[in-house]
């Protein structure tokens, strides 16, 4: 049987900021006030550690949505530094919201770290950067986030398995993720929830979804098989420049899906008694009775 957990919503801002800090405080208000979303998730990218020198001189795949004359330009465009950094975690705490981000490479890893935040993110696409995930694993304390999109079977066994190995499983929660922006219904495959449930919940902290999908439907069916913490990608207008904002919510899309998994958390139980208290008037005026 699945225990329902009370479900965590995270609006992931990611690089949606368009690298001003303005907006980014925006979207921290925003997500805070209004949302009502538990968590608010940034980005950080060292773009010349990540990149070979031909991609980072490359241009922008989609010439419309660069903010630089070549990828490596429009990476560093919105690339926020450590001391920016700090000031979001600080709106964030100011706002009644927790700060995170995600860590796509070893000199951003080490950066975050220093900051201390609740929870730290690793993005599908590098979680079999083991130097990286070693480092954390020995440095930070906190919880470490981790998306299984584009994994195979064998190289989730080894990320959980080097978890394990340091002493750190329980304060991992791993994401059912489809690496795609935006991604078909199809593609989905929630049912992937279920897998790791019973592959890795009793190992891990909690297992969590990570949706690219479109609208907010489907995450209430990845609640009820029992994933409790949700990220989905958060803008404050799905018309933005950048290739992110389509595949986001704005921000009431991320108000009703907190609400709608809160509303389901309170439907998820038995009756308490055969003949509920609000039935009891309407089994009195309504219910049939032989004459």
């Amino acid at each position: 049987m699945i225990t329902y957990k009370e479900p965590y919503v995270i609006a992931e801002a990611g690089c949606n900021h368009m690298g001003s800090m303005d907006i980014a405080h925006e979207l921290i208000v925003t997500a805070a006030m209004f949302c009502k979303a538990d968590a608010i998730k940034f980005q950080k990218r060292c773009p010349k550690e990540l990149l070979t020198k031909e991609q980072y001189d490359a241009p922008h795949p989609v010439p419309y949505n660069s903010y630089g004359a070549t990828y490596g330009e429009h990476r560093e465009f919105l690339e926020f530094d450590l001391d920016q950094h700090k000031q979001l975690k600080k709106w964030c705490e100011e706002s009644g919201i927790t700060y995170s981000t995600s860590v796509w490479d070893m000199t951003s890893a080490k950066e975050i770290v220093s900051i201390e935040p609740k929870f730290i993110k690793i993005p599908s696409a590098c979680n079999t950067n083991f130097d990286m995930l070693g480092y954390i694993c020995d440095n930070y304390d906190g919880e470490i986030q981790l998306s299984f999109g584009m994994t195979t079977r064998e190289e989730e066994e080894k990320i959980v398995k080097f978890f394990e190995e340091r002493g750190r499983a329980k304060d991992l929660v791993l994401f059912n993720c489809t690496s795609g922006y935006p991604v078909p219904f199809a593609d989905v495959c929630l049912l992937e929830i279920t897998r790791m449930r019973e592959a890795y919940e009793s190992r891990v902290k909690a297992i969590g979804f990570s949706g690219h999908h479109l609208g907010i439907a489907i995450d209430v069916a990845a609640y009820t098989l029992g994933a409790s913490i949700f990220e989905r990608h958060y803008t404050l207008d799905r018309t933005f420049k950048g290739t992110d904002h389509a595949a986001s919510l704005e921000p009431d899309g991320i108000r009703r899906l907190k609400r709608n998994l809160e509303n389901t958390k309170d439907a998820l139980n038995f009756k308490s008694e055969e003949i509920l208290p609000i039935e009891k008037v309407q089994r009195d005026k309504l219910k049939y009775r032989e004459k």
